[in-house]
């Protein structure tokens, strides 16, 4: 954890561009009541400090052509050295997986992957994602209907 004081200031802005990164730097400094060149500071300050950790664009996986989305539970084999490693570099080039925890329970890793359809989902899981040779067994879980998806951080008032 970081441990940077934050004001009331710091904390604005911070709800400001969770609510939208595309404000200008003039639009941002009004919302918080700051000048353009505090506002740049402190945000500068925000990000050196890993706060702000990127500004990006989420795009709707289903309007692009990926119909399913699936959580995969991965374990891995323990006989190979470095499986965890191997693993983490294996997927890392992957852009279908979107999400990859270590976790703990029953599995190793749970990936969040989209796929433009069921074939394609079970091509990969059979084809590529079970045959990289650190990977035990795999389960996955497919999405019926997003219920609620958060990319904002809870910050306090």
């Amino acid at each position: 954890m970081n441990n940077i004081e934050l004001d009331s200031y710091d904390w604005r802005l911070l709800r400001a561009l969770q609510t939208n990164a595309r404000l200008s730097n003039v639009a941002l400094s009004e919302q918080v009541s700051l000048s353009p060149s505090q506002c740049s500071r402190r945000l500068q300050r925000l990000e050196q400090n890993n706060l702000i950790e990127a500004y990006l664009t989420q795009l709707n996986a289903n309007e692009l052509g990926y119909q399913v989305t699936a959580f995969v539970s991965v374990i891995l084999d323990k006989s190979i050295k470095d499986s965890g490693g191997e693993f983490q570099n294996a997927i890392a080039n992957i852009p279908t997986i979107l999400e990859c925890y270590s976790v703990t329970g029953d599995a190793d890793y749970w990936l969040r992957v989209i796929s433009q359809d069921l074939p394609s989902l079970s091509e990969f899981l059979s084809n590529s994602l079970s045959s990289l040779p650190c990977v035990r067994d795999l389960t996955s879980t497919v999405v019926l209907n997003r219920i609620k998806h958060a990319s904002s951080i809870p910050l306090p008032n």
